[in-house]
């Protein structure tokens, strides 16, 4: 396997002439990185800087987003800004706040991007205004099969059979944005009992909470975690997401199954390499087998100077992409589909992910990543007070479909499945 310096050899192939008259000598970075992962991505932005020159100053914070729109309302944006979803980036696009990125790749965006990747990280606009930094596969299923063994299932009601049986690992607490674990799971099985269509109606804000696909998804979820929640649902609402699936590393078990995207393969850095997953698999006729969720951080371009395009140009070519997984040990993901898959070589159910991310299936974007964030804060909300009272379903679904209503049309995305 190469090491790291052969991926910086490669950039000088990939990045001649980004420095030539880049002008501005230092350049901002804002992403929602830190710890680990922020180390990782600053030895991404260690190759731009080893083979331009260009100084990076990166501020990595999990309040990303209301930093972000501090500096822009104060007319001091990044030069470059990672968002953690595309709702949020199209917000900026709609203030004119970002400059398009289809004349900046050092190749046309369908030479470096698959057709699924290409048409979700356009959003739904006439230009592309982001690019995947790194994204993650949901719709799968976590286990430890050193302790026990999970197949496959090719159907819902084996699914739930025979995950019943064990107690799930859940955690729903994840300041500042607490419920969006829940969220997951809504949308995971709206999508896989209703369908790709009928999945991009509601999260484009076309169907009703209140729709029969809709409360059906709901009650299925809220029936798979009854066993796990039981009757100390704060045990469950206190949780951290991040340190939830820890039950099911010991033994004995304290939990079996996780339902997280890739990303959690970060959280348990030892024992990542032993774990397994199997996909959600479909749970109505107009789904098919290879549908999945998925989610991007996306760097969007807040300044248009040759230091911020050559930068943009970097982070999109494969050898920078290659960097992350690399020195994480494979707990990094890319859209590119030229990465060497080579660089998951020992971590086999890293390089499934990264198979999966560049297969043949259908991927949709995260429901709530696209919502207007007045109503995808409701939804993380929701989630919270649906597990503490499972009865309110319905009065919860109401006040969610008033808030749809109340959104401008403006504010709302349309974008289709990756297919």
């Amino acid at each position: 396997m190469r090491g790291l310096a052969g991926v910086l050899i490669l950039l000088a192939a990939c990045l001649t002439g980004c420095g030539a008259g880049a002008g501005t000598r230092t350049i901002t970075v804002l992403a929602s990185w830190a710890g680990a992962e922020g180390a990782a991505f600053e030895q991404v932005l260690a190759g731009f800087t080893a083979q331009t020159g260009i100084r990076v100053h990166y501020q990595g914070t999990r309040a990303v987003s209301q930093v972000l729109a501090s500096d822009v309302q104060n007319g001091n944006p990044p030069d470059i800004a990672v968002v953690p979803n595309p709702g949020e980036l199209v917000t900026y696009v709609r203030s004119h706040n970002l400059y398009p990125l289809d004349d900046v790749l050092g190749a046309p965006p369908a030479e470096i991007y698959g057709p699924q990747w290409l048409q979700l990280q356009v959003a739904g606009q006439a230009h592309l205004y982001g690019i995947a930094v790194k994204v993650d596969l949901k719709s799968i299923v976590w286990f430890n099969p050193a302790l026990h063994g999970l197949a496959q299932p090719g159907t819902w009601d084996e699914f739930a059979a025979v995950t019943g049986a064990r107690p799930w690992c859940l955690g729903l607490s994840a300041p500042p944005v607490s419920g969006w674990p829940g969220t997951d799971w809504v949308e995971d099985v709206l999508l896989h009992q209703s369908g790709p269509d009928v999945y991009r109606q509601w999260a484009a804000g076309q169907l009703a909470w209140t729709a029969p696909a809709v409360r059906r998804a709901w009650q299925t979820w809220g029936a798979m975690m009854a066993g796990t929640v039981g009757d100390n649902p704060g045990r469950v609402l206190l949780t951290n997401f991040a340190g939830a699936g820890k039950g099911m590393l010991t033994s004995p078990q304290s939990c079996a199954y996780e339902h997280n995207g890739s990303f959690m393969l970060a959280r348990y850095p030892d024992a990542g390499r032993e774990l397994d997953f199997v996909a959600v698999p479909p749970a109505g006729p107009d789904v098919a087998p290879g549908t999945y969720e998925v989610s991007a951080d996306l760097a969007g371009m807040f300044t248009d100077t040759p230091a911020s395009r050559a930068l943009i140009r970097y982070l999109a070519t494969p050898a920078a992409q290659e960097i992350w997984p690399r020195v994480s040990g494979g707990s990094a993901f890319s859209a590119t589909r030229s990465v060497d898959l080579r660089v998951y070589d020992g971590h086999p159910a890293a390089r499934k992910i990264a198979e999966t991310l560049r297969s043949g299936g259908t991927l949709c974007f995260d429901a709530s990543d696209l919502m207007p964030a007045t109503m995808a804060n409701a939804f993380y909300r929701a989630t919270l007070e649906y597990l503490d009272d499972p009865g309110r379903l319905e009065t919860l679904l109401e006040q969610l479909d008033r808030i749809r209503l109340g959104v401008s049309p403006q504010e709302w995305l349309s974008v289709p499945c990756g297919r």
